[in-house]
């Protein structure tokens, strides 16, 4: 089979009006960047229509760390349900390059199910992750400036709470010193950076209404408290309306099409394990104005995105999905199994069975929030029909329908069969209103503890000394209201990378709470966990490069 990118080189695209025109999207709220991408206004969006439209979430078991094809069974399933004469948009985020060019590769897709022209979307596409970043690290220039200029002033802070962000896996740059040198280089101080999809200003921009919203969050940004203990948000330092500028175009939704030439719109990339994990709201909801099916994804396994996606997502949208889908592999269900990830390609049978307790505990967690679910068994090569069988039966045992996904080798065709099961499903069964897990009213330490204990499988829940600091100002500031967002390992429901299956009765421990006041939301520190990823023994970068000829190799 082709590679990745062959396969996308050799597919032909139609121009980006033809994509918009195909699901009624005018040419005049269309702000091309090239042939095949382009800016869509936002201003589209219609309520009215949001609410007849069948959203569908797409989210997936434990994954192992060379992914599970989520992203690949969004773009199949959006193929199929067109390939059935379904009005379909596919709604994803935007790749970042630190994984692209680290460990993970890129995220548009894989085989015969992408989102296309992948290497401009993989690496620079429209800019987005540029202006977030440049937006992020403004405020912290300022910040530095208004503290320098007024030194001598006895004005300043006493904490900065704000940190920087680069687009790049660099572990070097999680805990560093700024400032040093003559006096006209500013003052010594600690400071450090995160990976551009961790910034609040990424979550920001995925949470954001509209732009006078955007607004107000970058307004309510806490960046640290005064000498006199009082909080100090961008409002206070006077530069909202500059940021705002720098965001300006990046808030309109790109719009691209798949090698089937499905519309897609992808905008937004805050990772599930540090982040919130969910395309924007606005990219979702303009969606769900053109289209009567829409298919987005969350990042990793249920217990991060698919969570987050309702509880923070849908809570703060006012969204429901009418249906889950969750993809599982033979791989992962092998690995919670007991397999070493190096032998997970090998048929074993029993190893599948003993893996299944990993799928069944994201059935019922998704259950639990009302959700109808249909599990979609994303296919290798070498996945046995054993293997598959035994999955589709035990689903069938649990009432769940099971359906398999082999759009990655047959495109379209390859995922007709999941999307029936998926309309079918949803005109019979829909999902019934959001049962989040936790209330608005909850208090902090109560959201952790429902989340951990009863999604994650936790016996008890202990704060650090910093996260019990964090709960008595996050009180004061009157902030327990907001929704929680939890970071923490992928690998695994609890706090341990290595603890594969459905571990229970584990004890869950909070290092620290992020306060995203512009966000709306808390970010819960938990474990071993990093906000800016380092890079492996081996980046993928390695194998990128480009031709004499100017053809991008590697890319995948």
């Amino acid at each position: 089979m082709k590679t990745d990118i062959e396969i996308a080189r050799n597919t032909p695209l139609r121009p980006i009006g033809e994509i918009a025109a195909q699901v009624g999207i005018p040419a005049e709220s269309t702000n091309p960047y090239g042939h095949y991408m382009a800016k869509v206004d936002e201003h589209l969006i219609d309520d009215e229509k949001v609410k007849k439209s069948n959203l569908i979430l797409v989210t997936a078991i434990t994954p192992t760390k060379a992914g599970i094809g989520k992203t690949t069974v969004s773009i199949g399933l959006a193929l199929g349900l067109n390939k059935i004469g379904k009005k379909t948009i596919v709604a994803l985020r935007e790749p970042s390059l630190g994984p692209c060019f680290g460990m993970k590769g890129g995220a548009a897709g894989g085989g015969y199910t992408q989102v296309l022209p992948m290497d401009k979307i993989n690496l620079h596409f429209t800019g987005d992750f540029h202006a977030i970043t440049s937006a992020n690290n403004m405020i912290a220039a300022l910040l530095d400036n208004y503290m320098y200029q007024n030194r001598d002033k006895g004005i300043g802070l006493k904490e900065v709470l704000w940190r920087r962000v680069l687009d790049v896996n660099d572990r070097s740059l999680r805990y560093i010193v700024t400032g040093l040198g003559p006096k006209t280089n500013g003052f010594a101080q600690e400071a450090g950076f995160d990976i551009t999809p961790a910034s609040e200003i990424m979550a920001i921009l995925c949470l954001a209404k509209d732009e006078d919203d955007l607004r107000r969050r970058i307004e309510n940004i806490l960046l640290g408290f005064t000498y006199e203990g009082k909080p100090f948000t961008v409002k206070d330092l006077g530069v909202a309306g500059a940021i705002t500028v720098l965001l300006k175009d990046a808030i309109s939704p790109n719009l691209v099409q798949t090698t089937e030439n499905t519309p897609a719109l992808v905008h937004g990339g805050p990772f599930a394990n540090i982040a919130h994990g969910c395309n924007s709201v606005l990219a979702t909801k303009l969606a769900m104005t053109y289209a009567d099916y829409v298919i987005t994804e969350a990042g990793f396994g249920a217990d991060l995105g698919a969570e987050k996606f309702y509880d923070i997502k849908c809570r703060k949208a006012g969204i429901t999905p009418k249906l889950t889908v969750l993809v599982a592999t033979a791989r992962a269900l092998k690995m919670h199994g007991g397999v070493p990830q190096d032998q997970v390609s090998e048929p074993n049978l029993e190893a599948l069975k003993a893996g299944m307790v990993n799928l069944d505990k994201h059935l019922r967690n998704l259950q639990s929030f009302g959700q109808t679910v249909v599990v979609a068994f994303n296919r290798y090569n070498g996945d046995t029909d054993e293997e598959i069988n035994y999955v589709r039966q035990h689903c069938a045992e649990l009432g769940v329908g099971c359906e398999v996904n082999n759009a990655y080798a047959l495109g379209g065709e390859g995922a007709a069969d999941l999307a029936r099961l998926v309309a079918e499903t949803i005109e019979q069964k829909p999902s019934s209103e959001l049962h989040f897990a936790y209330e608005d009213g909850d208090s902090v330490e109560e959201k952790i503890g429902k989340v951990a204990k009863n999604l994650y499988g936790a016996a008890s829940v202990t704060l650090s000394a910093a996260a019990k600091k964090k709960l008595a100002m996050i009180a004061e500031l009157g902030y327990t209201h907001f929704p929680i967002c939890i970071a923490k390992t992928q690998y695994s429901f609890s706090t341990d990378a290595k603890r594969y299956g459905a571990p229970e009765g584990f004890g869950f421990t909070v290092q620290d709470i992020v306060i995203n006041a512009g966000a709306e939301m808390l970010v819960v520190i938990s474990g071993e966990i990093m906000r800016m990823p380092g890079l492996p023994e081996e980046p993928a970068s390695e194998r990128i490069d480009i031709t004499y000829g100017g053809e991008i190799t590697g890319l995948f």
